[in-house]
């Protein structure tokens, strides 16, 4: 659902057509997951069908004349109506770490296993992104933070489950 917003507001201070759309979702928010290039003309056909952008003109290009895009008035309203809602929390209870540590209890497997190989992968993923963070601009930072602080949440979460392990076979 954020895709449509990220897009109205690359749009908001130039016309832009979707490729460059598409390069700039993915240098700002796309992180380790690029947007795909169907994905941005999807949701572009959306956003003009809903009224949020019109065509603008194009643009000459190595291949055929590129589309222009630009907000409108509308889009500019619910780009702002939605930057100004705080977003609900939401636990994540099913989150796939959960239903793994779950189904291993539930089936006699060895969770603390799972959990100690489930620690490793997200201490080597910390290890990755701290190394990236140096190396990136504060945009760049701000990402790797963000993945960090969700990453160090989950960390948190396997120290607390291996910890509880013999009561949670114990209520199984």
């Amino acid at each position: 659902m954020t895709v449509p917003y990220a897009l109205l507001g690359l749009l908001e201070d130039s016309t832009r057509h979707g490729y460059d759309l598409k390069q700039a979702y993915d240098r700002h928010f796309g992180g380790t997951r690029p947007l795909r290039v169907g994905h941005v003309y999807r949701i572009l056909a959306q956003l003009v069908r809903d009224g949020h952008i019109v065509e603008a003109g194009t643009q000459p290009g190595a291949g055929p004349d590129r589309k222009q895009y630009a907000i409108t008035e509308a889009g500019v309203t619910d780009l702002a109506r939605w930057l100004a809602e705080p977003e609900e929390p939401q636990p994540q209870l099913h989150a796939v770490l959960f239903v793994k540590v779950e189904l291993a209890l539930m089936s006699g497997r060895p969770a603390g296993e799972y959990l100690d190989a489930q620690r490793d992968r997200h201490l080597a993923r910390m290890r990755e992104l701290t190394t990236a963070r140096r190396g990136a601009g504060p945009h760049g930072a701000l990402l790797a933070d963000y993945q960090l602080f969700h990453l160090e949440a989950d960390l948190r979460w396997i120290e607390h489950a291996a910890g509880r392990l013999d009561t949670l076979r114990a209520a199984s």
